[in-house]
């Protein structure tokens, strides 16, 4: 599976971070961001918070740890990996508290 490999650190460090962390987090956190919009307008207040947020911060946390091993583990030039690194943390979490 694909997101296990993820959170091991087991991709490259360029498809963990642009593919998983970059495409793949900001197609995620855009459809629960919408989910909760939708479903806030609704009246669904706890059905929004859960879409909104509980489904997209698990993800968010496997992105940011997986670039994180990644990174860890590459043998690329080792200022592209710490750049990699700043990014998630500080992009995970940033999505992570709006």
């Amino acid at each position: 599976m694909i997101l296990l490999r993820l959170w091991r650190g087991e991709l490259p460090l360029g498809e963990a971070f642009w593919t998983w962390a970059v495409l793949v987090g900001l197609l995620v956190n855009i459809a629960s961001s919408i989910g909760f919009f939708w479903l806030m307008m609704a009246g669904q207040t706890v059905a929004g918070f859960i879409v909104g947020h509980a489904l997209s911060l698990p993800y968010n946390l496997v992105a940011a740890v997986g670039v994180w091993r990644s990174a860890g583990r590459s043998d690329s030039d080792p200022r592209w990996a710490g750049a990699a690194r700043l990014a998630v943390a500080i992009g995970m979490t940033i999505l992570s508290l709006t």
